[in-house]
C-alpha cells in the first residue's frame, strides 16, 4: 500500500520536503494558501527530478501522486506523516497544530521544519503533544540527507523510532538530538560562523566573496565528508586527537574570535553585506544559482559515494535498500534488464548531453550485472575467476540528457566455453538511445590468461544464451565503424 504525506506550507523548505517524499514513492498532499504554491513547488520539483535520481545507481520507486488541497483537513486525510513548514511564528504554528490534530490520524507523525523553536514549545497547546517532533532539514531538502530529529519526554520511544525508520526509508539521516537546545545542533555552528563573518565584513577584513572562498575552497570540503572532530583527529597525526588538543588547545584562549560579541546589524552594515553579495552573485538568477549548487552537490556526493565514505556511504546504503538483488531470470527467453537508473548531472559534457565515456560506463555496468546474474559475483572474482572485455562497439543513436531515466536490456548472442558475447540496448521508455556490443573472455586472475569458467557459471550462461538463440540478431550486431 502506497504511503502518503501532507506538506503544510509549500515554500522553499516545504517544496523540498514534497520533492523528497514524492520521488521516493510517497503520495504527497500539499496545503498552502499562496496562489503561486503550485508553480513554486513545480519549479522545485523540476530541479529535484533533474538531480536527486542521479544520486542513485538503481531505479527509484515509481513517483508518487502530488495533489493540492484548499483545506488542511483535506490535506491530512489518512496520511502517515505531516511536515509543517509554516513561517517561524510560535502562535501560528500552535494554531496550525490544533487544526491538524482535529482532522489527522492519531498515529500520524507531525514533524516541524523549525530551526528556532524547541519541540516542548511546539507541543505547548497541542491536543496530542506526543505526535509532534522537530524534524529540521537543510536546503535543498531533496539532496541533503541530514534531519535533526528532536523529541521530548512526551514522545513515546516507539514513535521516535518510527520517525527514524520513515526518514531513513526516504534516504535521509535522522540525527537524534537527545536534549532540547535552542537552534538544535547544526544551526548553532552556522550561527557561530555567521557572527564571525559579520565581524570580518564590518571590520573591513574580508568581503562576502572572500569569506565564501575561504569555506568552499578549504575547510568546507573537509567538513563535507568528515565533519569537525574527525578532521581534527587527522590534524593530530599519528598521536590522534589528544595530540591535536595539546598542540592547538591553547589557541582557544587567544583573542582570535568575536563570537561572544555580535555586531549591531545597522542599516550601513546590511547595505554593505547586500551590496557585496550583489557584486558577487547578482549576475546569476536564483534558479541559475540553485542549478549550480545542485550540480556541485551531486558531484561531491557521487564522489563520496564512489569512496563509500561520509554521506556517500548513506547513498550506497539507500541503493542497497531499494535495489533488486541479482538473480537468474524466471523466463530466460526474454531480454534481461541489467540497468535501470537516471543519468546523473556529472555524466554530461560541454554539449549538454551524456559524455561518450559514460555510455561505456553504463554498458559496463550492464555487463557487470549480467555477470552477477550468472554467478560471476564478488565472491567468485575473489576466488580467482572473472571475465575481461576483449572488444567493444558502441553506437550513439540519440541524445541523452541529465535526469533521463534509462534502462538497458541485454541479449546474450553467444555464451559457451571461454567466450561471452553480449548486446546491450540503452532505452528511454521505447526510444533507442544507444547500443553496445561486447566480447568478453573468461580468465584466471592468477595466471591472467584465458580459462574455462566454473561449471555453474557456464551452465547459467548457457541457459540464457540457448534461450536467446531464438531471438533475432539485433540490428547493428557485428557492424564495424562506418559500415552501413
Amino acid at each position: 500500500m502506497k504511503k502518503s504525506a501532507a506538506i503544510i506550507g509549500g515554500g522553499v523548505i516545504g517544496g523540498g520536503w514534497a520533492a523528497r517524499f514524492l520521488l521516493m514513492g510517497w503520495d504527497v498532499r500539499v496545503f498552502d494558501p499562496d496562489p503561486e504554491a503550485a508553480r513554486k513547488i513545480g519549479e522545485v520539483l523540476d530541479n529535484a527530478r533533474r538531480s536527486l535520481p542521479g544520486l542513485s545507481d538503481v531505479g527509484l520507486p515509481s513517483e508518487g501522486v502530488l495533489s493540492f488541497h484548499d483545506a488542511m483537513s483535506d490535506a491530512v486525510d489518512g496520511v502517515a506523516w505531516i511536515q509543517e513548514s509554516v513561517p517561524e511564528r510560535l502562535e501560528l504554528k500552535r494554531k496550525v497544530y490544533q487544526t491538524l490534530q482535529e482532522h489527522c490520524p492519531t498515529d500520524a507523525i507531525i514533524g516541524s521544519s523549525t530551526s528556532g523553536f524547541k519541540p516542548s514549545e511546539l507541543q505547548g497547546c497541542a491536543t496530542r503533544p506526543e505526535q509532534i517532533v522537530v524534524t529540521h532539514p537543510f536546503n535543498p531538502v531533496y539532496l541533503l540527507p541530514l534531519i535533526e530529529l528532536v523529541p521530548t519526554d512526551q514522545n513515546p520511544p516507539e514513535m521516535v523510532e518510527r520517525a527514524k525508520v520513515i526518514l531513513t526509508e526516504i534516504g535521509m539521516y535522522p540525527l537524534h538530538v537527545r536534549a532540547e537546545i535552542d537552534a538544535h545542533i547544526a544551526d548553532r555552528f552556522l550561527e557561530a560562523v555567521w557572527r564571525e563573518a559579520l565581524w570580518l565584513i564590518k571590520d573591513g577584513i574580508a568581503t562576502t566573496e572572500e569569506i565564501d572562498n575561504a569555506i568552499r575552497y578549504g575547510f568546507g570540503l573537509r567538513w563535507a565528508q568528515m565533519g569537525l572532530f574527525e578532521t581534527y583527529r587527522i590534524a593530530g597525526g599519528e598521536a590522534g586527537m589528544r595530540h591535536f588538543i595539546e598542540q592547538f588547545g591553547p589557541c582557544l584562549s587567544w583573542p582570535w574570535t568575536k563570537l561572544m560579541d555580535v555586531p549591531e546589524l545597522t542599516d550601513d552594515l546590511i547595505d554593505q553585506i547586500a551590496d557585496q553579495s550583489d557584486g558577487q552573485s547578482g549576475h546569476m538568477s536564483i534558479r541559475e544559482l540553485e542549478r549550480a549548487r545542485d550540480n556541485n552537490l551531486v558531484t561531491i556526493l557521487r564522489g563520496l559515494k564512489a569512496q563509500d565514505f561520509g554521506a556517500g556511504a548513506l547513498l550506497n546504503a539507500q541503493d542497497a535498500r531499494i535495489g533488486t538483488p541479482a538473480a537468474m531470470p524466471a523466463d530466460p527467453a526474454g531480454l534481461v534488464e541489467t540497468v535501470r537508473r537516471a543519468v546523473p548531472l556529472d555524466w554530461t559534457d560541454y554539449n549538454g548531453h551524456m559524455n561518450e565515456a559514460r555510455y561505456l560506463q553504463a554498458f559496463g555496468d550492464a555487463t557487470d550485472r549480467l555477470m552477477e546474474i550468472i554467478g560471476c559475483d564478488a565472491d567468485y572474482i575473489a576466488n580467482g575467476g572473472s571475465y575481461f572485455t576483449a572488444e567493444t562497439h558502441i553506437r550513439h543513436l540519440d541524445e541523452v540528457h541529465a535526469g533521463t531515466r534509462i534502462h538497458i536490456d541485454t541479449q546474450v548472442i553467444a555464451g559457451a566455453g571461454k567466450k561471452m558475447h553480449l548486446f546491450h540496448r540503452m532505452m528511454a521508455d521505447d526510444r533507442l538511445l544507444a547500443t553496445g556490443e561486447h566480447m568478453l573472455i573468461h580468465v584466471s586472475l592468477e595466471t591472467r590468461r584465458a580459462s574455462e569458467p566454473a561449471a555453474h557459471i557456464a551452465a547459467n550462461l548457457a541457459t540464457i544464451a540457448n534461450a536467446h538463440a531464438a531471438l533475432s540478431l539485433p540490428e547493428g550486431a557485428g557492424k564495424a565503424v562506418g559500415v552501413r
